[in-house]
């Protein structure tokens, strides 16, 4: 049925527009008790054997919304109400900021993707933090906090930005993420090199202790796909020596190759993100977590479309997975999907627990 709407209404629509849409619905939806209620029970059914732990925070299961759909953080219960079981907002920057100008999101259909050059737009640090701090939650679930570099503040004065963001957003933050690997502000991969990144994490990691001082704010970075792999490992070897939570693999991808688009879509900058960035997104995981094991928690996303992606994901060493750009194509039911196959697959595995699978392929392979 959702692929129908799709076909017939929200193809024909500016995607920006679509997805203002559909969000507006969500929330609305979130709104009104009967019916989001009856709403989470036909789209969040909770598996008890999908329950994992991650950083210290109790889940209902793996599967959780990436970064950047919900930016300002308007619909944790709605996005929680569609069976994702943790929710990631931003990236938010230390000051508002318009974005990129209009147009600066594509669909490409034929390859499952997405392009976007939003360029953070965001209400930034201050409203945010205000909004989650008033904020009455319907479902229990796990708010995680990605912040960003204001795209007006110098790559020099980076870290300080960033700090202001820690500081008014981390006693609202489950998790906080430093995001250091969008193709779409100037200079911020940059931030990537270990001789910025050190400066950097530590920076924030005392702001937020600094800050909450009745607990201790899981603190994880996210990197890019075209990181080369000498700079993954060099970025894994640091996140165990500053003793970080948790590294997301990975972020939107500048490389087009072998895409089925037209070439006017192609051509278009920004981060590719969907199917097309499955394989360099696991292959990155892999490499983590053979860095790393268990020292650090490891979250995978970025071409994840199905539940068989989630449990390659799982397999590969990822505690927690992440969907986004898949939302668009597979509709409300996704979630639900996800979770099912997940179940299904562990059930069927010879891992007593979620947990116990984490991993295995690399452990079986070294």
């Amino acid at each position: 049925m959702y692929k129908i709407f799709f076909n017939l209404v929200f193809q024909r629509m500016d995607p920006e527009k679509a997805h203002h849409l559909a969000f507006r619905w969500i929330r609305l939806a979130a709104r009104v008790p009967v019916l989001r209620t009856f709403v989470a029970a036909a789209l969040a059914p909770r598996h008890k054997e999908l329950r994992i732990e991650a950083f210290g925070l109790r889940m209902h299961g793996p599967f959780g919304l990436a970064a950047g759909f919900d930016k300002n953080a308007v619909a944790v219960d709605g996005m929680a109400m569609l069976g994702f079981d943790h929710i990631e907002i931003g990236t938010v920057t230390g000051e508002a900021q318009p974005g990129n100008p209009k147009k600066r999101l594509f669909r490409l259909v034929p390859d499952r993707a997405l392009i976007n050059r939003m360029g953070f737009n965001n209400e930034g640090s201050l409203a945010v933090a205000a909004r989650l701090a008033s904020r009455e939650p319907v479902f229990k679930t796990v708010v995680g906090v990605n912040i960003g570099k204001t795209k007006v503040v110098p790559e020099a004065e980076a870290v300080g930005d960033y700090v202001k963001s820690a500081e008014r957003l981390a006693p609202f933050a489950d998790y906080l993420v430093v995001n250091v690997s969008s193709p779409n502000t100037p200079g911020l991969r940059n931030l990537q090199a270990v001789d910025h990144l050190r400066p950097l994490l530590t920076a924030v990691r005392e702001a937020a202790d600094r800050i909450v001082a009745n607990r201790r704010v899981p603190l994880l970075v996210k990197i890019a796909p075209d990181l080369a792999d000498e700079d993954v490992d060099a970025v894994a070897d640091l996140a165990v020596e500053l003793g970080l939570d948790g590294i997301i693999a990975t972020n939107t991808t500048i490389a087009r190759e072998g895409l089925k688009s037209e070439a006017s879509l192609v051509k278009e900058t920004g981060g590719l993100s969907g199917a097309p960035l499955k394989e360099r997104s696991l292959e990155v995981l892999r490499r983590l977590y053979a860095r790393v094991g268990d020292r650090i928690t490891l979250v995978g996303v970025g071409g994840v479309e199905n539940a068989e992606d989630a449990w390659q994901r799982i397999l590969a060493g990822a505690t927690l997975v992440q969907g986004y750009s898949a939302f668009v194509y597979e509709g409300p039911f996704w979630g639900r999907a996800i979770h099912k196959g997940l179940a299904a697959r562990l059930r069927t595995s010879p891992y007593a627990t979620l947990a116990d699978a984490v991993g295995a392929d690399v452990r079986n392979t070294a």
